[in-house]
């Protein structure tokens, strides 16, 4: 069954994540659209520009550039620039994890959470490595999700964050987001006019060795396969807060 899947990315059009996973998908058969940013926009997270007009270039049929967010990207090609209707929006390959607290700043996140805001099924795909990369990897991942998906059923908000080791896979697992331990920091330096400018760094992040975890999962050569949602309560926190609040208000 040929699939209309719409692919953006964070690292921009000419990465080689989001080619690997064009290619995969041609060679699966399916349909692909391809609607992503000039530049690199990691980190960006669920971020729309809405100060400033966004620019779009035709690459070819059915590929576009815009000067947009991964946001941007999926917002405009599922509002009328393709008027195909897309059976799901994929975003990645990432060059790099997106684990724990990343998808809130992940970009690429960001453009498949924007693809359930539409009401399409979609996968933020990553890559668990920084440098290196093998893309190779994802050949025999992404079609094992597409049949995941399938299973599943047409589930609208579906949403699935898949990391992918760098080594050789083990197998699948079904994970919960685990926890980073960030060290950052902020380097003050000096332009030759003499004013302060700003980079933010810090040191690799750790990671708080959980079972079910997707760090546990990646860390132990396995692909990390974690549901996600927009909805950001706390329930854990919820049922305790309505009753403290009593005495409150």
């Amino acid at each position: 069954m040929s699939l209309k899947i719409l692919i953006s990315n964070d690292d921009g059009y000419y990465a080689e994540g989001i080619k690997t996973l064009k290619e995969i998908l041609i060679s699966l058969g399916h349909q692909v659209f391809v609607v992503a940013p000039m530049q690199n926009q990691s980190a960006t997270s669920h971020s729309l520009t809405l100060t400033i007009p966004l620019r779009i270039n035709r690459v070819s049929k059915n590929e576009y550039i815009t000067t947009g967010t991964p946001t941007d990207c999926v917002l405009i090609a599922t509002h009328g620039l393709i008027k195909e209707k897309f059976d799901y929006v994929f975003s990645g390959i990432n060059h790099g994890p997106n684990m724990g607290e990343d998808v809130i700043y992940s970009g690429t996140v960001a453009a498949a959470m924007e693809g359930i805001l539409m009401d399409i099924p979609s996968v933020a795909f990553s890559m668990a490595a920084f440098e290196n990369i093998n893309f190779s990897n994802a050949k025999n991942v992404v079609p094992k999700i597409i049949e995941l998906l399938q299973k599943f059923g047409k589930k609208k908000r579906l949403l699935l964050n898949v990391n992918i080791p760098n080594g050789q896979i083990k197998g699948y697992r079904i994970t919960k987001l685990g926890s980073r331990i960030y060290s950052d920091s902020l380097i003050t330096k000096v332009d030759p006019r003499g004013r302060r400018y700003y980079w933010i760094g810090g040191e690799k992040p750790t990671f708080k060795m959980k079972k079910g975890t997707d760090f546990e999962a990646i860390e132990k050569g396995y692909v990390s396969i974690t549901p996600i949602t927009f909805d950001l309560t706390d329930f854990n926190i919820l049922k305790n807060l309505k009753k403290v609040a009593k005495d409150v208000f």
